[in-house]
């Protein structure tokens, strides 16, 4: 039985991480004011806030794929792209990769590609759906830019196979 709704795995791990470094940084933070006697009130609620800062910025986004729908939820943002009508795909390379896709309804999001190449469920389920895009003739351009995710994603799962059976 095919699963209707599929998450990122890892975010809960990308989420742990944001806590332990933010709460790395804060702790460092106050001992050393603590230790040469600086530490009050205010350096505190200081302190609380960078950590608080850093670990906002390091929080990933939640993605998640339904059939029809794909969704990212931020601590403040949700956004919701319909994958079945699709206008565009746009692949943004640099520092940090960025996928956009819009869609017939106006509606746009912006997600990291890794979160595709590390959920094969997602990607599958993405993939059927802008397939069902392409057939209703709504998906414009970015066909090129999903081959090449699609690539992507072959090449790495084929690596990941070979490094499981041990035929590398």
């Amino acid at each position: 039985m095919e699963r209707r709704f599929t998450q990122d795995t890892h975010w809960a791990g990308e989420r742990r991480s944001a806590i332990g470094v933010a709460f790395l940084l804060f702790t460092a933070l106050f001992s050393m004011d603590a230790g040469l006697g600086e530490l009050d009130v205010t350096r505190g609620l200081l302190w609380t806030g960078l950590a608080g800062l850093l670990y906002v910025i390091l929080l990933p986004p939640r993605v998640s794929v339904r059939p029809g729908r794909l969704s990212t939820r931020g601590l403040l943002v949700k956004e919701s792209v319909r994958t079945d009508a699709l206008v565009s795909v746009r692949w943004y390379d640099g520092v940090a990769q960025r996928m956009v896709l819009r869609d017939t309804e106006g509606s746009r999001v912006e997600i990291d590609p890794t979160v595709l190449v590390r959920n094969p469920a997602m990607w599958h389920r993405l993939d059927v759906d802008t397939r069902t895009s392409i057939r209703r003739g709504t998906l414009l351009s970015g066909t090129t830019a999903l081959r090449e995710l699609s690539e992507r994603i072959d090449r790495e799962t084929a690596q990941t196979v070979f490094k499981v059976s041990g035929l590398q």
